[in-house]
C-alpha cells in the first residue's frame, strides 16, 4: 500500500526527526500543492473566489486560533476581535499611505498587543472562568470597534479596503488574490509544523498538560502563556486583515461579532484539538457544508418531486448540518483530524490486521 515504511532507515537524528519520513506523505503533500497552485486554472472564478479563497484564509486563522487552545490549552472566545483589531489597523495603515506589506505586520503587531491583554486574564483564572473572561473582552472589543468613530467610522458604517499592492505590484484579480491567501496560509501551515518540533512547541504542551508540573521541570507558565497568546494573535490580526483585503474587500463590525468567534471555536473542535490537518478540515466543513448541504438537499427535493416551502428548506439544512457535527463528535471526539489519523495508521499495517491496537 501507499503508506509503507519498508526501506526507511532511521540512522540518524535529522531522517528521524523529519516533517514526511514516509514517501507516500511527501507524495500527498506535492499533490496537493501542485492542486492548489494550478486550481486558478482548472478551477472556475467562482469556486476559487467564494470556496477556496476564505477557506485558505480561514484556515489560517483556525491555526492560530489552534495554537492557544489546541497546543496551550486556553480557551479564547474573542479570537474575532483579535482578527477585527489586525484588520482595521491594516485598513487605516494602507488608507494612510503605509505599504501594503508593513501594514500587514503593524495589523499582526496590534492585534498581538491586544492579545496579550487577553493573556492576563488566562493567568488568573483557568476553564470556564477563562472562557467568560475572553468573551467579556470579545464584546468590549465588539463595542470598542463599533461605537470609536475613528476605528470603523460608526456603528452603521463600512470601511473600504484600499486594493492590495505587493512589492508595488497592484493585485486586483481574484487569481492574484487567490494566491497571496494561499501563500499566508501556507506560511502559517509550515511555521505550525516546525512549532511542534521545537523547545517552545513542547513547552506549550507542557503547560497544556499540567502548568504545575510543567513548573516544576522549568517551563515558566506565565512567560509561555503571553508568548503563545502574543503569537496566536498575530497570527489572528494578519488573517483578518488578509480577509478583508482579499475576500470581503470592506470591513464592518459584524464581520469580527461573538458568533465569528463560536464559528472559529467549532472549527478547532470539529477539525481537532492540535491537529493541523484537522483545522484544514474542521474549516471546511464549517465554512463549506452548509452551502453545499442547502443545495443537496434541494436537488433531492426535486429529483423525488417534493415540493419544499422557502422556510422549510431554509431550516433542514441547518438540522441536517447540526446533526452531522453531533455524529462526527460522538464517533470521534478528536475530530476529523483523528479520522484521518486513524484511517492513515489502519493503513500502515493494512492488509496485516492483527497488528492494530
Amino acid at each position: 500500500m501507499l503508506f509503507r515504511q519498508s526501506g526507511i532507515f532511521h540512522t540518524n537524528y535529522a531522517n528521524a526527526r523529519s516533517l514526511f519520513p514516509l514517501p507516500a506523505d511527501r507524495w500527498m503533500i506535492g499533490l496537493l500543492l501542485a492542486f492548489a497552485l494550478t486550481a486558478p486554472f482548472t478551477m472556475s472564478t467562482l469556486v476559487l473566489s467564494t470556496q477556496l479563497l476564505p477557506w485558505l484564509v480561514w484556515t489560517a486563522a483556525v491555526l492560530g486560533l489552534n495554537l492557544i487552545l489546541g497546543w496551550t490549552g486556553q480557551f479564547h472566545f474573542g479570537y474575532a476581535a483579535i482578527m477585527g483589531i489586525g484588520a482595521y489597523t491594516a485598513v487605516h495603515g494602507v488608507r494612510n499611505g503605509i505599504p501594503w506589506e508593513i501594514a500587514m505586520v503593524l495589523g499582526g503587531v496590534m492585534a498581538a498587543v491586544i492579545g496579550i491583554v487577553f493573556a492576563f486574564a488566562a493567568l488568573r483564572v483557568k476553564g470556564l472562568y477563562l472562557a467568560l473572561s475572553t468573551l467579556a473582552l470579545q464584546f468590549v472589543m465588539d463595542w470598542v470597534i463599533s461605537h470609536v468613530p475613528a476605528i470603523s467610522g460608526g456603528t452603521q458604517a463600512t470601511l473600504q479596503a484600499p486594493d492590495i499592492s505587493l512589492l508595488g505590484q497592484a493585485i486586483t484579480s481574484d487569481t492574484g488574490l487567490y494566491y497571496v491567501a494561499l501563500g499566508w496560509c501556507l506560511i502559517v501551515t509550515v511555521f505550525m509544523l516546525n512549532l511542534r518540533r521545537t523547545g517552545l512547541g513542547r513547552a506549550l504542551i507542557a503547560v497544556r498538560e499540567k502548568d504545575f508540573a510543567a513548573a516544576v521541570i522549568g517551563v515558566h507558565s506565565l512567560y509561555y502563556k503571553l508568548v503563545a497568546f502574543a503569537t496566536s494573535s498575530f497570527i489572528g490580526g494578519i488573517s483578518g486583515a488578509i480577509l478583508i483585503f482579499t475576500f470581503y474587500r470592506a470591513a464592518t463590525p459584524e464581520q469580527f461579532a461573538v458568533n465569528v468567534s463560536i464559528e472559529l471555536l467549532a472549527m478547532v473542535i470539529v477539525g481537532g484539538l492540535g491537529s493541523i490537518i484537522g483545522s484544514y478540515f474542521g474549516a471546511a466543513f464549517i465554512l463549506l457544508m452548509p452551502g453545499l448541504m442547502n443545495s443537496l438537499i434541494g436537488w433531492l427535493a426535486q429529483l423525488l418531486g417534493i415540493s419544499l416551502g422557502i422556510e422549510t428548506l431554509a431550516h433542514i439544512p441547518h438540522a441536517v448540518y447540526g446533526a452531522l457535527i453531533i455524529i462526527f463528535l460522538l464517533v470521534e471526539p478528536m475530530g476529523l483530524g483523528k479520522m484521518y489519523t486513524n484511517l492513515r495508521n489502519y493503513l500502515l499495517v493494512w492488509p496485516f490486521g492483527y497488528a492494530r491496537k
